[in-house]
């Protein structure tokens, strides 16, 4: 019980941070701030690998992820 307790919270510890991550990200982009949303997409993917590479994500979500936001940005940029 007590390793389950301890892996929950490392898990939604990992998942906190990508998906605040995310969501600046997608914040940025909606406000049409181009610099902060190529900074949010650095420190995102930064954060979907990790969550994947700790298991906490699988490699093909994480992978979706990054597409997704990736599309989001550039789409921003060539406007």
């Amino acid at each position: 019980m007590r390793v389950t307790a301890k892996k929950t919270l490392k898990n939604k510890t990992i998942k906190g941070v990508y998906r605040s991550a995310i969501k600046k990200t997608h914040q940025a982009v909606t406000d049409k701030k181009v610099k902060t949303a190529q900074e949010w997409l650095k420190k995102s993917i930064q954060a979907l690998d990790k969550a994947a590479q700790k298991k906490v994500l699988k490699k093909n979500t994480a992978a979706r992820y990054k597409s997704h936001l990736n599309k989001l940005v550039k789409g921003l940029v060539k406007k």
